[in-house]
């Protein structure tokens, strides 16, 4: 009978059962190990199991943590620029052979993050440790792609968009953008919520786990239940909306709350841009 060698999360998991983990012999290349495994997208965050629900890889993010406790403070300044972090996470490197388009003016990929040929990152974006974005998504200025975030194929991140991070705690499921979203300009999603397949975002929508979205399609309210994320469904629509506030005080003010409105569901023949120009008439 042939042994089989313990994979990488085994050996992950046994050195984390140590009372100091950073001091075992070890550590530094099982983190080394895990953090090229990221990169090369051969491990991940979150992962969608096959009911399509989306579970977080609480081993793979208490290696990233773990990659934080070894790291020593170092300087990574660049020119007139001072930098000065954890030598465990450097800024990621490229090659021409990666087929990624990093237009230049200030795009920064921490190094853990793996980005797929046929991204294009325009200046200035930042795609942070954990990150999994998919072939063909663009990442527009300024927009942030926080950590352990999973983007998926053909997605667009319009200028601005903060993709929040979700590092602790390490069975928090991580933000999900689902393949061939559209997400408008200056949009921000945050504390694990999932956008599904093709949905639409209209600039200035702001999600968190908290938020309450109103389908005036299907006439329902949608909200997140238990320890389960915040879910946009497939192809819908969202603009930003507002409803009335509760209480005496709030109705003599004239005051509404932000509430974000599913207008419509994209149909097959429907681009994003053409169901998000519709929408917003």
């Amino acid at each position: 009978m042939t042994d089989t060698a313990p994979s990488l999360r085994e050996r992950l998991e046994a050195l984390l059962t140590e009372t100091d983990p950073t001091s075992t012999n070890d550590a530094s290349a099982i983190f080394q190990e895990l953090r090229r495994e990221l990169e090369l997208g051969k491990i991940r965050a979150a992962d969608r199991d096959s009911s399509g629900r989306w579970v977080a890889n609480d081993w793979v993010k208490r290696g990233i943590l773990l990659g934080f406790r070894l790291g020593k403070l170092i300087d990574q300044s660049a020119g007139a620029f001072p930098f000065f972090d954890k030598d465990t996470y450097p800024v990621r490197t490229f090659t021409i052979d990666d087929a990624v388009r990093i237009v230049p003016g200030g795009t920064a990929i921490r190094a853990g993050a793996y980005v797929a040929a046929g991204v294009v990152c325009m200046p200035p974006s930042y795609v942070n440790v954990g990150a999994h974005v998919g072939s063909g998504t663009m990442i527009d200025s300024h927009v942030l792609v926080g950590s352990c975030a999973q983007i998926g194929e053909n997605v667009h991140l319009s200028t601005a968009v903060q993709i929040g991070g979700v590092l602790e705690p390490v069975g928090a499921v991580p933000v999900i953008i689902e393949d061939g979203a559209f997400i408008g300009g200056g949009c921000g999603i945050y504390e694990g919520c999932v956008v599904r397949t093709n949905a639409v975002l209209a600039p200035g929508v702001i999600l968190t786990r908290a938020t309450r979205i109103y389908d005036l399609v299907r006439e329902r309210t949608i909200e997140q239940a238990g320890d389960a994320p915040l879910e946009v469904p497939a192809g819908a629509v969202v603009v930003p909306g507002a409803r009335p506030a509760s209480g005496d005080y709030a109705r003599a003010s004239g005051l509404s709350l932000y509430a974000p409105v599913i207008v419509k569901y994209r149909d097959g023949g429907t681009d994003a841009s053409v169901a998000l120009e519709e929408a917003l008439r």
